[in-house]
């Protein structure tokens, strides 16, 4: 049996989760949380000790070797909350040059951070500064006459040149009226201001004129009297633009039929239009909705001045409450660490924040009327300009809340083959011979995307008898039940990729892949091989995750419900009965009932 602890320290001492596995018997001392747990084999009841984050003896090691891991991760693998920070003096630049700068990033899309709040003299810079700077993947550093004067802009810039070392940090620097050599070297004012920080502010001093020496050297913009600040913040705009990632989505611009229903969807959106407009995408799963809405949002998130792509409501709706999923919304669009103490308060929040901005929000899998008034309760939340994309399978959601509703239309014949060709043979046509093979399976999928992509890769490579066989087995699932369709792909697995499978989506879905493949490895999974198969096999995807360089395990959410069902077997309602728990109330019942589970071989606890 094995066992994923997800222990995260109870007082708040500790700010990151480690995930570690304890399989076998375990012993320690009896004054900590317990629980037991059972399984088939010989040796019975097993007892798992919990104690703080430490479980004794044998697995101490691994715990560390994680932790190490988790530590070295966090420090290699920065997570970017904001693309730009502007550093600079304010009462040299701000009601100019700097206002205009920021004004022209947002209306790019590219998240900027300005600080408008001004210090008394002698006070120290704020933590949430320093912790915005961190988060930031590139700072605009506005060396302006006075920007020596300040002791918080030198904090600032210390700040960022640490970042620089230890984050990858981009600077981009800007000489606006003096001389980079003055920066450098702390000549003229900047070195009058450091006559006067010699006798003020002795301990910092050094570290700041190695942090100017540092920046001064770097290649960046001078801004003299000669210049055309109009068209000088435009190359600034366009030299930050390059420098950023490509908008991350999982939107592949091959997909086929995706640019007509673009098309129709942006018609519907109206973005020429004022006022706030709530568009609604209603289809069956694995049709294309969140295809479709990720692809609008890939297109024309740059034309306001915030936006968010919530994705998997559902389901984050059940893991973790309503409350948390307005946190990270408001997290997300607001690109700071927002705090919600109810559910109430949240909603407060999001108009309050809101009201007055042009926002673009993508909110993905809704199914329960509770999170669209959680989330977006109505349009006067939402500035002049704001639209809201709700992709669901329930149109009923839709009828009040939206004011059009846009039906995902299934692929055409010609569409689908072409799609299914894609995936079954790595071509545009059938290979002679199998044309009719290719249309009988073709209509199964009944133009479903999903489907016809599983599908394909899973006949990939297979001979006419094994094409024969798998589309005998498919004659006899009726048409409603694309789950048992799906899983066609699951049964021709090796009993290690199967075992694989159900491990990532049950518990590594959206999680470090990194970690997992660890701990996937520490089952004797061979997760190196199997990911390779499941991915060739559609049933998992290797995303980049939002806002850091992390690899993250994906899937439909269709494959996810496929594996769930396959899992809970014929007993959907008896956790007991279950090969493996992942659900907070499903754990919570065998707790409270004291039940053993002879069927659990894996459970996570968080």
């Amino acid at each position: 049996m094995c066992i994923y602890l997800t222990l995260t320290h109870c007082m708040g001492i500790y700010t990151h989760t480690q995930q570690v596995l304890v399989e076998g018997s375990i012993d320690g001392p009896k004054d900590h949380l317990s629980m037991t747990t059972s399984s088939n084999d010989q040796h019975g009841p097993r007892r798992i000790i919990l104690r703080g984050l430490m479980v004794e003896p044998w697995w101490s090691f691994l715990n560390k070797s994680i932790a190490d891991s988790s530590s070295s991760s966090s420090q290699s693998i920065p997570a970017w909350n904001h693309d730009v920070f502007l550093s600079f003096r304010g009462e040299d630049v701000r009601k100019n040059f700097v206002d205009h700068l920021y004004k022209d990033l947002v209306q790019q899309g590219i998240q900027t951070y300005k600080d408008d709040q001004t210090l008394a003299r002698g006070e120290s810079i704020r933590p949430a500064l320093l912790k915005a700077i961190q988060e930031s993947r590139i700072a605009v550093i506005v060396f302006s006459e006075n920007y020596a004067d300040s002791s918080w802009c030198l904090d600032e810039l210390a700040h960022i040149m640490e970042c620089v070392d230890t984050r990858g940090q981009i600077v981009i620097p800007i000489f606006y009226h003096v001389d980079p050599s003055d920066v450098r070297k702390q000549n003229g004012k900047y070195g009058k201001a450091f006559s006067k920080h010699e006798r003020e502010n002795k301990q910092k001093v050094e570290s700041w004129r190695e942090a100017l020496k540092k920046a001064g050297n770097l290649s960046g913009l001078v801004i003299d009297e000669n210049s055309h600040e109009a068209k000088c913040i435009k190359e600034i705009v366009g030299t930050i633009s390059s420098r950023l990632p490509t908008l991350t989505t999982n939107v592949n611009k091959d997909l086929i039929g995706i640019e007509t229903r673009l098309q129709d969807l942006k018609s519907k959106l109206k973005m020429n239009s004022g006022g706030v407009r709530i568009i609604g995408i209603w289809g069956v799963g694995g049709g294309g909705k969140t295809t479709l809405a990720s692809a609008a949002y890939a297109e024309i998130s740059h034309s306001f001045e915030a936006h968010c792509l919530l994705e998997n409501i559902r389901e984050e709706s059940s893991k973790h409450g309503l409350t948390k999923l307005q946190e990270k919304f408001l997290s997300l669009i607001l690109k700071a660490d927002v705090k919600v103490r109810s559910e109430i308060e949240g909603r407060s929040i999001i108009e309050t924040r809101l009201h007055n901005k042009s926002v673009l929000v993508v909110l993905d899998d809704v199914d329960d009327l509770k999170q669209l008034k959680a989330l977006a309760g109505s349009h006067a939340w939402f500035g002049e300009g704001s639209r809201i994309i709700i992709t669901t399978r329930d149109e009923h959601l839709l009828t009040r809340h939206a004011d059009k509703i846009y039906e995902v239309s299934l692929l055409s014949q010609d569409e689908a083959m072409e799609l299914f060709n894609k995936h079954a043979y790595q071509k545009d046509k059938p290979i002679e011979d199998y044309e009719m093979l290719s249309k009988e399976a073709v209509s199964y999928a009944s133009g479903l995307p999903l489907a016809l992509e599983i599908l394909g890769s899973f006949l990939y490579d297979k001979n006419k008898d094994e094409w024969k066989s798998a589309l005998g087995k498919l004659k006899c699932i009726p048409n409603a039940e694309v789950t048992e369709r799906l899983k066609i792909t699951y049964d021709g697995l090796e009993p290690d990729h199967q075992k694989l499978f159900l491990d990532i989506a049950c518990f590594w879905r959206g999680q470090n892949m990194d970690k997992a493949m660890m701990v996937l490895d520490a089952c004797n999974l061979h997760p190196r091989i199997g990911v390779k198969v499941l991915v060739q096999k559609s049933l998992i995807k290797v995303s980049d995750a939002r806002f850091s360089k992390q690899k993250v395990f994906d899937m439909h959410d269709l494959v996810e419900e496929m594996a769930h069902y396959i899992v809970r077997g014929a007993h959907p309602n008896h956790p007991v009965k279950h090969s493996r728990i992942w659900k907070r109330e499903d754990l919570k019942y065998l707790c409270d009932m004291g039940v053993a589970a002879p069927s659990m071989v894996k459970l996570t606890l968080q």
